[in-house]
């Protein structure tokens, strides 16, 4: 299940074989209420790699944010879409003074949750290209790329997400300009939830 292997495996076609079969034995995992929007399932964390189930389902309230979806990771991400919409919204962001919009916020993450700093950035940011995929198209997005990740909607949508870290990366939010220093936890599902949205992406791949 490492990063490597499940991107080899999307590369052959077998995206949505591999994802039945890690979703039919998730053992103890229990997926978190992610602040972008969806539930994660996080598969496989090795050093600086990674590989997780993302799932957009109006069956899990959205966590709530407390900047934006505007980001950048760290880290490289490839994207693999198994079923829906996802519109990969990059984000043109100008260093701004006294008309800047928005402040630019690292984003530490731990094991409990995720601590939010302001630092002295702030910037305008304005739509750049919007790209659409559907099932069984796959992108990628370079680290320090700021962008969002949009579904339609109401719409329903789960992707194979894998990062792969890069040295001095950090990962960046665009938020409200007077926000203070703050951390957020991450929910977690309980194992009747977790086992409820697996349910529900294997449903769409069966």
């Amino acid at each position: 299940m490492s990063h490597r292997a499940v991107h080899e495996e999307i590369l052959r076609g077998g995206a949505r074989r591999w994802a039945l079969k890690a979703l039919a034995d998730l053992g103890g995992l229990r997926a978190v209420r992610h602040p972008l929007g969806f539930v994660c399932l996080p598969l496989e964390r090795d050093g600086g790699e990674g590989v997780c189930l993302h799932l957009w389902s109006a069956a899990f309230p959205a966590a709530d944010a407390t900047t934006s979806q505007i980001h950048c990771h760290s880290w490289d991400l490839v994207s693999h879409v198994l079923y829906g919409q996802v519109r990969n919204v990059h984000a043109a962001v100008e260093e701004a003074g006294g008309d800047a919009t928005h402040r630019v916020f690292e984003v530490v993450s731990d094991t409990g949750g995720d601590r939010i700093e302001p630092t002295a950035r702030t910037v305008r940011h304005r739509t750049g290209l919007v790209e659409v995929f559907g099932q069984g198209e796959t992108y990628t997005l370079p680290a320090g790329r700021f962008h969002s990740s949009v579904v339609p909607e109401h719409g329903e949508a789960a992707t194979i997400a894998l990062g792969r870290g890069r040295p001095g990366g950090h990962d960046l939010s665009l938020g409200p300009l007077d926000t203070p220093a703050h951390r957020i936890t991450r929910g977690r599902l309980d194992a009747a939830q977790t086992a409820r949205a697996a349910r529900l992406i294997a449903g769409h791949l069966t």
